[in-house]
């Protein structure tokens, strides 16, 4: 890593620094970008970080203690808008002592740049170099992990640092059975197919003849592979994909007993709620961004064409996926009975 411009992100004066963060626009991306937050507190016990992001991280950024507020980003992911982005910078005059860029596009860093924000921290981009004054060149070799390039950007990596750890709100469980264990599946990936697995409808139905309850995430986009897999079931699983905003979609997996899941923004999710996961790779790597936490099981083939980071398979085949068989996944479920609680001891021992 090389800095071009600007000092050290040292120790600050003593004085309470105000930092905005300038939000990445995914859900894993964002749970990653709490590592960088719990470094800033470390290093800046006194500081006050602000997160400009899309509204609908705002669920995300209320369950991480160390973000004071989320600054709504009304600009949607790619849009340019000049002019928009122009205003919202003037608006934040004089609010901001350092910002950190986390996205490498030209237009991420415009804001902060019309806000006249002192010290502008970000990694070599879209011709960025007058739009910030603290610009970083990366060594992708050196740091291949998501998670790292972003505490990177608050300074020095240290030898260790803090995973990602969402705090949970107690959630409405109306009309919900937490008498059984609870298998939360996350079918849906929103960067493509070449990202999902195709047998959750075969273990869905393994696990609720063993005793389990099967509760399906995801968004709107994933209620037809939520239809496929509960027709399978014989409409046996609970069915919350488009039925749960953001905010409740992590409370509710917060009292689950163990989630498997695409490499999506859900698997980012579940890990910071600490949950027992099973994490299916196929086109993307667990080097770039693995599940971070010690309860999280990882399941790749590695086979020769993967990773190739594609939407769709190239080949056809989509052996990564299709060979990762339903045996695999539900031995590692079987592996450690000790998480296989239910949802309501699930529940007590998080209120304990």
């Amino acid at each position: 890593m090389l800095r071009i411009f600007g000092d050290d992100n040292g120790s600050d004066d003593g004085r309470c620094m105000k930092i905005l963060i300038i939000g990445p626009a995914w859900i894993g991306d964002m749970i990653m970008a709490q590592t960088l937050f719990k470094r800033l507190k470390t290093e800046h016990p006194g500081c006050e970080i602000d997160v400009l992001a899309p509204d609908w991280t705002k669920p995300l950024l209320d369950r991480m203690p160390e973000v004071r507020q989320a600054v709504s980003m009304p600009i949607g992911h790619g849009q340019l808008k000049l002019l928009a982005r122009y205003r919202i910078g003037r608006q934040l005059r004089d609010k901001y002592d350092w910002a950190i860029v986390l996205p490498n596009s030209f237009k991420s860093a415009l804001i902060p740049f019309f806000a006249r924000i002192p010290k502008r921290t970000g990694f070599v981009g879209e011709c960025r170099y007058g739009l910030l004054n603290d610009v970083i060149k990366l060594d992708k070799q050196k740091y291949p992990l998501m998670v790292e390039r972003f505490v990177l950007l608050g300074g020095a990596l240290p030898k260790k640092y803090e995973w990602p750890k969402l705090i949970a709100k107690k959630p409405d469980l109306e009309n919900v059975d937490l008498t059984k264990k609870i298998l939360a599946l996350c079918p849906g990936a929103a960067f493509g197919p070449a990202k999902r697995w195709p047998y959750f409808g075969e273990l869905a139905n393994l696990c609720l003849n063993d005793d389990w309850q099967v509760w399906l995430f995801g968004s709107n986009a994933d209620a037809e592979i939520a239809n496929e897999i509960n027709a399978k079931t014989n409409n046996r699983c609970v069915d919350l994909t488009g039925q749960t905003n953001l905010a409740r979609a992590i409370d509710l997996l917060s009292v689950v007993s163990a989630v498997v899941t695409n490499d999506s923004g859900l698997m980012h999710v579940a890990c910071a709620l600490d949950r027992r996961v099973i994490a299916l790779y196929g086109s993307s790597s667990p080097d770039f961004t693995p599940p971070l936490s010690e309860h999280a099981k990882k399941l790749w083939l590695h086979i020769e064409c993967s990773p190739c980071f594609e939407r769709v398979c190239p080949l056809k085949h989509f052996n990564c996926m299709r060979k990762l068989s339903v045996e695999m996944v539900v031995s590692q479920l079987r592996a450690d009975k000790t998480h296989a609680v239910t949802g309501l001891e699930q529940l007590r021992a998080a209120q304990d």
